[in-house]
């Protein structure tokens, strides 16, 4: 039995996301200028998607793109937008053969008419699949996510379609980006930093947390399972004692 097929035998998160972090820092050591490393993150990208169809991941959740990120130089912003753009219209087909859902979270109306539409025809195109969701954090922020939320549970009070006294934990989920998915099980960050960096923050309230060194274009199936493994090894209580767990 190889390691996967013994991840697979023991517990696979259901629910994986991943900060892919050090591109830039990547592509510096290597004498290239920083949008390189953006392009190599690609292939990792691949490999993350593949190991997870291999081994019964249900939600891959990446962070591509946070709402802070529009900070960077315009030049390596540019490179950014243009690279989605590619990525949306070369592997979608891929994605789709392969019974993949793409499912694009976060504030998309700062983009361009291009790429909304690209990112509609991409959702529309894997809307019934269901062997893997993947979504791509773009302009994402997990306090936006939260805000929006609490916006729409408001609307729904005024309306009257909700009841104030009604709102708990499982509505407020149901109004967040990811209310279609099982909670992050298991969050990974490349790139030594050891930060959350306004991800996901409601979803991984109860996530395993894993980082790593290893810049994001090094990130492949290998790396995955390293995580998973660890994952395994440690015992989730969600509040009770270790013997209530046992």
């Amino acid at each position: 039995m190889n390691l996967s097929e013994q991840l697979v035998a023991t517990s696979m998160p259901q629910h994986v996301a991943i900060i892919m972090d050090g591109n830039g820092r990547w592509a510096k050591k290597k004498g290239k200028i920083r949008t390189f490393g953006h392009r190599a993150g690609v292939k990792a990208v691949k490999a993350s998607v593949s190991f997870a169809l291999k081994n019964g991941v249900k939600a891959l959740t990446l962070f591509a793109f946070s709402s802070e990120n529009w900070n960077r130089p315009a030049e390596e912003v540019g490179v950014l937008m243009e690279l989605f753009n590619m990525v949306l219209g070369s592997e979608v087909k891929k994605l789709h053969k392969n019974n993949v859902r793409l499912k694009i979270i976060g504030d998309t109306s700062r983009f361009d008419k291009k790429l909304v539409n690209r990112i509609r025809e991409a959702e529309a195109l894997t809307a019934t699949n269901d062997s893997l969701v993947l979504n791509i954090a773009a302009n994402y922020g997990g306090r936006w996510d939260i805000v929006n939320a609490t916006k729409s549970l408001i609307a729904q009070v005024q309306s009257g379609q909700l009841d104030m006294a009604d709102i708990d934990e499982e509505v407020f989920t149901q109004n967040t980006c990811t209310a279609d998915f099982p909670a992050v099980d298991l969050l990974i960050r490349t790139g030594g930093e050891y930060r959350i960096s306004n991800f996901l923050l409601w979803q991984i309230a109860y996530a395993e947390l894993y980082f790593i060194e290893e810049f994001w274009p090094d990130f492949d199936e290998a790396c995955f399972q390293l995580a998973v493994s660890a994952f395994n090894e440690r015992q989730r209580r969600f509040g009770k004692t270790s013997e209530q767990v046992s």
